[in-house]
Formats: structure tokens, sequence, C-alpha cells
């Protein structure tokens, strides 16, 4: 099967929440197959296979339906 995005790349960062304290998360930029360039915010606890890749698919095909426009 052929995946509707490619990760280029991914940073950890950290954030101030608004109750305080500091969380993780995750920005991933990926390339949609329709060649758009996304960044895509995942946090911390979503920052696994099972739960990042539907995520990141369901941005990538948004994205090209909406060029697709």
């Amino acid at each position: 099967m052929d995946k509707a995005y490619k990760v280029l790349k991914i940073d950890e960062l950290s954030r101030v929440r608004d109750a305080g304290g500091v969380e993780k998360y995750y920005r991933h930029q990926i390339k949609t197959k329709g060649g758009i360039v996304l960044t895509v915010d995942i946090d911390e606890e979503d920052f696994t296979t099972e739960k990042a890749a539907p995520i990141l698919e369901a941005k990538a095909v948004n994205a090209d339906k909406i060029k697709a426009l």
C-alpha cells in the first residue's frame, strides 16, 4: 500500500502548559502525494506509530483534496 505522505523531518519541542508545567510535542514535516509540504504537531501521548499514522494520513489526504478544488 502506498502512503498518502512521506515524513521529511521530526522535531521534539517543549512548551509551557496553560495550567503550568512543561509538555513535549513533536512537529512533523510531511510531503503529500500531491507535493504539498505540511507541518503537523502531535502531542507526546500521541507520538506512537498507531496514533500518529492516522493523524498524518488524514492531514495529507485533506490537503490534497483542497489542492484539487
